[in-house]
């Protein structure tokens, strides 16, 4: 087997790490315990948080075992956030939230075996632990001036927001997490994002003041970023979550998909499972014919796969492909094509209309003469029909699930039309 810190360095997954050498040791004389934390600040996990994810399992594949932590006392306060405080959330939904998520990051890990993961929530060590107990107990281990030191702290520190106790605290909550992991499960290495370095090498620190013969570790992943200078894990409709309900398959197979070619090799080591000899021939194919994205279609395909499920990237492919005139679009189911159109150009009318009128309204044609040169050339289509007559008005038994159609102006420029009444 591949030493897992040689992989995880070819995959461009180890921006910090404590001490590289001696967690290469510690991965040797394995198997190695390990946590990673996610907190419960929203319904869902995004893309970001799948790269942390997907490291877990990683590692867990390479013979060691991990804890899921999900964060039901963290995710009452919050991590820092660069310029404000957070909006503290009731406890009812935090504790929704957490059996989402726990869900969530279940699906992606091995529970039996010799190498099974446990799923850990910190309200189980701290929902009793007093206010004085804390201070005592904890609190004694760690030194202001090294706390302000830290990167959030420091620049809240310098704004105008400042920062309340409460989220100041974090970060003991955050290493009295590894130290209970330490005792009550003998974990050794915690990983996260190198944006929470501060947080990790908090919780080292503790346990070697408390248990100073302790080996224990952290490793960072770096922060991914695109060539284009836009966020990772974003689209114009906003953040690309791992809930179907929020982000739909559809959606999520077409990010994939919509990889910059510069972008796709770097996503391929971080995100797929796929061999290093099949990673480097997609890299070599995306070089020689970018025009045929195969990377992106190996990327699109594998992650759907592993997120939402086979049954789900076969309809998001059929749906991809039906939209251009490859596949039936009235065989989509109506959710699949909900998703798919509404991730183009649309518009939602009042009642039928005819073609170029449609055309105009939708931005396809910048006016009904230009619409009406589309239909005379040949280039208009409503649901992959083309449109002969310039006065064409589509029927109602044309509406896809009684209420859609596609239109496409030519190859490749597609649009939808929502008919409100039916």
């Amino acid at each position: 087997m591949t030493d897992i810190v040689d992989e995880l360095q070819w995959r461009g997954l180890i921006a910090q790490s404590t001490d590289e050498d001696a967690l290469r040791k510690a991965f040797a004389d394995g198997p190695v315990t390990f946590y990673c934390g996610f907190d419960p600040t929203a319904p869902s996990l995004h893309l970001g948080n799948l790269v942390q994810i997907l490291t877990m399992r990683r590692i867990q594949q390479a013979g060691n075992r991990p804890l899921g932590l999900v964060g039901g006392a963290t995710g009452l306060i919050g991590d820092p956030k660069p310029n404000a405080e957070r909006t503290l959330n009731a406890p009812e939904t935090v504790a929704a939230w957490v059996d989402r998520l726990r869900g969530q990051i279940e699906r992606f890990l091995d529970f039996e075996g010799p190498y099974a993961a446990t799923m850990v929530n910190n309200l189980d060590w701290t929902s009793g632990l007093s206010a004085i107990d804390f201070l005592r107990d904890v609190g004694k281990y760690f030194r202001v001036n090294k706390m302000i030191a830290k990167e959030a702290v420091a620049r809240r520190l310098n704004s105008d927001a400042g920062i309340s106790y409460t989220e100041f605290s974090y970060q003991i909550l955050q290493g009295m997490d590894y130290l209970e992991l330490y005792r009550r499960h003998g974990c050794v290495l915690q990983t996260g994002g190198s944006d929470q370095w501060g947080n990790l090498t908090a919780g080292t620190d503790l346990i070697h003041r408390v248990e100073p013969q302790a080996e224990v570790h952290a490793l960072a992943t770096p922060l991914i970023t695109k060539a284009d200078g836009t966020k990772f894990g974003k689209t114009e409709s906003g953040t690309v979550w791992l809930d179907p309900e929020r982000t739909t398959p559809y959606a999520f197979y077409q990010f994939w998909l919509n990889a910059d070619d510069r972008d796709v090799a770097k996503f391929l080591r971080i995100f797929s499972f796929r061999s290093r000899e099949e990673i480097e021939e997609l890299e070599r194919l995306t070089a020689e014919r970018p025009q045929a994205r195969a990377a992106q279609r190996a990327l699109a395909q594998e992650l759907t796969t592993l997120v939402h499920g086979a049954e789900q990237c076969a309809a998001a492919e059929y749906a991809a492909k039906a939209l251009f005139g490859q596949g039936e679009l009235g065989e989509l189911d109506e959710p699949t094509l909900r998703a798919a159109l509404l991730e183009l150009p649309h518009a939602t009318v009042a009642e039928l209309a005819p073609v170029v009128d449609l055309f105009t309204e939708v931005g396809l044609a910048a006016s009904k003469s230009a619409a009406r040169r589309t239909v005379k050339e040949g280039g208009a289509y409503v649901n992959n029909v083309k449109v002969t007559a310039e006065d064409a008005v589509p029927a109602a038994g044309e509406l896809l699930h009684g209420r859609w159609l596609v239109l496409r102006r030519g190859k490749k420029n597609l649009a939808a039309i929502e008919v409100a009444s039916s």
